[in-house]
């Protein structure tokens, strides 16, 4: 099954910054609300863990959608710029709203 992972990513300090980030993976194993994702993406000085707050299943595609909500969103010690290359560079895309929505 494709496993993708949606991640909102704003910022504290940069108000009006929003970008929204996905990364898929082929797995027999589906995440549940609840689990704790690790990934190298993931910046300990961005964020210190992702939780799994929703999964919706489409059986005919075989995809699972997964969305990620921060555990501290306070934390923030680099640039959110920092942040969106460090998770481009472990495979994560940008993705836009309409993108998202035509999935």
């Amino acid at each position: 099954m494709k496993i993708k992972f949606i991640l909102f990513i704003s910022s504290v300090k940069e108000k009006n910054r929003q970008v929204t980030m996905m990364k898929a993976f082929d797995s027999n194993v589906r995440p549940v609300e609840g689990d704790i994702i690790e990934d190298p993406g993931f910046h300990p000085e961005y964020h210190n863990g992702y939780e799994v707050v929703k999964v919706t299943m489409n059986y005919s595609s075989d995809e699972c959608w997964v969305s990620l909500s921060p555990l501290a969103i306070e934390k923030e010690d680099i640039e959110i710029g920092i942040y969106i290359d460090h998770l481009q560079a472990n495979g994560w895309q940008v993705i836009s709203k309409e993108e998202l929505q035509n999935t």
